[in-house]
């Protein structure tokens, strides 16, 4: 379900309670992406977003994705743990909408250099924008149906050969898709393709993502050699459609 967050200037569709599973911009506004210079501990990524908010003249409600990089995969209780004092925080900014958090996110676990506590690693708001294209952020996602938090249902739990990771890799490709249709975007509206895993086996993104991206292959992707942020899952991916990329 697309929610308008008028606030904020933009749609989320929804997720858990958490994050959502992506945001879009309403008309008049565009999404704008930062990275950081050098990652904070995310509480203490809170206030520096506070901060640039501040300084390009938004208001709290403009913020509408997170991504996060953890030491290592949470077990699926310390993840419902770990959100739960993440939810209080976004609460306590005021950024509900009713019941839903309106935030996309990423949160995964780098497997080289990992961060000794979770850290923030980049953020997207909304500015104004006329002018502006279609933006947009859709959240991480593992290979794990939607709105699922039970690790039962992860696809072939436990097993990472090249057919395994193909089905996973295959399922997270399909679900970008299905989110990007459910915001009115597309492939061909995506900039920005990151994939998350260690298990890149010979002809595993050309098989099972490559050809799910179609015109979004111009802009190649990204592979980061991470971990998702939950014990058994082993592929994850998000997308964004962005015109403005920052560092801060």
């Amino acid at each position: 379900m697309l929610i308008d967050n008028p606030a904020g200037g933009y749609r989320f569709l929804t997720g858990i309670s958490p994050f959502s599973s992506g945001v879009v911009a309403n008309a008049g506004h565009e999404v704008v992406h930062a990275t950081l210079a050098a990652q904070v501990p995310w509480r203490q990524g809170f206030e520096q977003i506070d901060a640039h908010l501040a300084a390009v003249g938004r208001e709290r409600p403009a913020l509408c994705a997170i991504e996060l990089r953890c030491p290592a995969p949470y077990s699926m209780p310390d993840f419902i743990d770990f959100n739960a004092g993440y939810v209080e925080l976004v609460r306590s900014w005021d950024l509900y909408v009713g019941d839903h958090n309106p935030l996309a996110r990423t949160n995964v676990a780098p497997a080289h250099g990992p961060p000794a506590e979770p850290v923030l690693h980049a953020f997207s708001y909304t500015v104004e924008a006329d002018d502006a294209p279609v933006t947009f952020v859709v959240s991480g996602a593992g290979e794990i149906p939607e709105a699922s938090l039970d690790d039962n249902e992860i696809i072939r739990k436990g097993e990472t050969g090249p057919e395994a990771m193909r089905e996973k890799a295959a399922f997270v490709a399909a679900t970008m898709g299905s989110r990007l249709g459910a915001m009115g975007a597309g492939w061909h509206l995506v900039t920005t393709t990151d994939v998350y895993t260690v298990f890149m086996h010979e002809g595993l993104l050309e098989d099972a993502v490559i050809g799910a991206m179609g015109p979004a292959t111009r802009h190649g992707l990204r592979w980061y050699r991470s971990r998702p942020p939950v014990i058994d899952l082993d592929f994850e991916m998000d997308v964004r459609g962005i015109r403005h990329e920052i560092t801060v």
